[in-house]
């Protein structure tokens, strides 16, 4: 298990340049905050990067994340792993037990917000996304709709970071990788 193969097996299921992206994005915050909780950064980016690999083949709640689950443990990825990547799914209903399943769901969709963020900018750049920027957004409904922002404060709430430093730490690790986003 090590990210060239998570990184293959993203690249054989998402053909969509922006799903892969978002999981670079995601893995992004994932290793900041594994860094952060002292936690393994390797295993939290292999996370960021597959919790969403089938998402294109198999884009149902039916399907999704379970068919990923099926194709991960297939291929020997370890329960913890398979675990956060299910539990990352609201509507699944698993509870979220680990730092690391915490962690998954509270990037996830701020992850998208912040690009959105970055998006409307003039420069559309993510170096000029701050957070005061980003909770200005929040208040326009119309603004990324598609995005919950419920989920974004119960992600928050359910890691035990304050909301304006977990959107620091989420845009300062997309920062770092603002050419591989295609937000330099």
């Amino acid at each position: 298990m090590n990210r060239d193969d998570a990184i293959e097996l993203l690249h054989q299921y998402t053909k969509n340049e922006n799903l892969r992206k978002h999981a670079y994005a995601v893995e992004a915050a994932m290793r900041a905050y594994a860094k952060k909780f002292g936690e393994d950064e390797e295993k939290w980016g292999i996370v960021g990067l597959l919790h969403d690999f089938d998402y294109e083949k198999y884009p149902t709640a039916e399907e999704h994340p379970a068919k990923g689950a099926e194709i991960l443990t297939e291929k020997g990825y370890p329960e913890d792993i398979i675990y956060a990547i299910q539990s990352h799914a609201e509507y699944l209903g698993l509870e979220r037990k680990s730092l690391m399943d915490k962690t998954l769901f509270a990037v996830d969709e701020l992850t998208g917000f912040i690009v959105a963020v970055a998006l409307v900018r003039p420069s559309k750049s993510i170096m000029d996304v701050k957070v005061s920027s980003v909770k200005k957004k929040f208040k326009d409904k119309a603004f990324a709709r598609a995005v919950s922002r419920e989920d974004i404060y119960k992600g928050a709430e359910e890691l035990g970071v304050e909301l304006n430093e977990h959107i620091a730490m989420v845009i300062e690790a997309m920062q770092s990788i603002a050419d591989d986003l295609g937000l330099a």
